[in-house]
């Protein structure tokens, strides 16, 4: 028996990459080594931005958001090639996925009130992604084999079966993915560190949670769903705050902010329109919802969303040409939405114009290799 205990930890170990923990310092082994931890990450990022209806159609938006996100990120200790995304939803709420890949809701920017309350959630989800977080949670659910396997689905052109099965599996798991008590307290811990060693004012995340509290009385914020937040949670932080020296110059807010939040605003009833729209769609009423989606797109005509969701109820109708150039459009607004994508390569097969059709389903392929419709066009 302990001869199998042995060759059972030999196995173990000789499977795991030696690395350090970049927040304490410490020697660690890690089954999932740094770049297969990217790539992974890198593989969800498009079931992300479908999920939440596409990433905001605003280059001066997502530059806004990328900005921010790197500056802070400058002073975390995993050097990574953070990418930052702002997506469609009006959901209240922010997350990562592993690698570094950071997703902030358009709902969540016009709940904001300050810059230091958005530098306190980047920095946040920031601290998730340095304390490999995510990574731990996959490490320990599933083994190395079937993480590279669904690693290696695109670099193999890997098409059915268990794999892609798992993909989806996984997947899920990691876009709701709710945190322990012990991984909110360190991500607070180092998301603190990292927003005022940034230079922004870290009670800025104190005033978030009093925001989401607020809100959580009307309707719980998404973020709350996976970032629980009890009082033991903000007294931490408060002594967090306090050990540190506020006298010296912090920053609270700027103007781009509210130009940023200004723009949203602005958008804001046409997303508003998008969502009763799939409210009407859910009940079978096609024509109360194309009317709602007209005038979403007459409000915002890039509201790449409602372009989607318009070209699908043409498609659904056979008006083929002008479905697909619809989705023809909302795909160049966006070419990482998968949605509008698939309906590009499913109205050109309509049309009989294949080599067309194949393009786009090629991408929407690349984008998510498990969704079957896609092979069988």
């Amino acid at each position: 028996m302990r001869i199998l205990i042995v060759l059972i930890s030999a196995l173990l170990i000789s499977a795991c990459s030696k690395t350090y923990d970049p927040l304490s310092g410490k020697e660690v082994y890690t089954l999932l080594p740094t770049e297969e931890e990217i790539k992974i990450g890198k593989m969800y990022v498009p079931l992300a931005i479908e999920q939440n209806d596409g990433r905001y159609p605003d280059r001066a938006v997502q530059n806004y958001i990328s900005e921010l996100g790197k500056k802070i990120s400058k002073h975390t200790p995993r050097r990574l090639n953070y990418q930052f995304y702002v997506v469609n939803t009006g959901a209240v709420n922010a997350f990562a996925l592993p690698g570094g890949f950071i997703f902030v809701n358009r709902g969540l920017i016009l709940a904001l009130e300050e810059e230091d309350e958005l530098a306190g959630v980047l920095a946040h989800e920031l601290a998730h992604v340095n304390a490999r977080h995510h990574a731990r949670f996959l490490e320990k659910i599933y083994g190395m084999n079937i993480l590279l396997s669904v690693a290696g689905i695109f670099a193999y052109q890997t098409r059915y079966g268990d794999v892609l099965m798992q993909f989806g599996k996984i997947g899920a798991q990691l876009l709701s993915l709710k945190w322990s008590r012990e991984h909110e307290t360190e991500a607070d811990r180092f998301g603190v560190k990292f927003a005022y060693n940034s230079g922004y004012d870290p009670r800025g995340l104190l005033k978030t949670f009093e925001i989401f509290k607020k809100l959580d009385k009307v309707k719980q914020p998404e973020w709350l769903l996976t970032h629980p937040l009890p009082d033991t949670r903000i007294k931490n932080v408060k002594k967090l705050i306090s050990q540190l020296d506020l006298s010296k110059p912090l920053k609270k807010d700027s103007p781009t902010f509210h130009e940023i939040k200004e723009k949203l605003q602005k958008t804001k009833q046409s997303y508003e329109l998008y969502y009763k729209a799939i409210e009407k769609l859910k009940k079978n009423k096609k024509i109360a919802a194309l009317n709602l989606l007209n005038k979403s797109i007459q409000l915002y005509p890039d509201n790449n969303a409602a372009l989607s969701m318009k070209a699908f109820l043409l498609l659904d109708e056979e008006q083929f040409r002008e479905g697909t150039e619809l989705a023809v459009r909302a795909c160049r607004l966006d070419n990482m939405f998968f949605r509008p994508h698939f309906f590009a390569g499913y109205g050109y097969f309509k049309l009989k114009k294949y080599k067309e059709s194949a393009k786009y389903l090629e991408r929407a392929r690349e984008l998510i290799p498990d969704f079957p419709d896609v092979y069988y066009f």
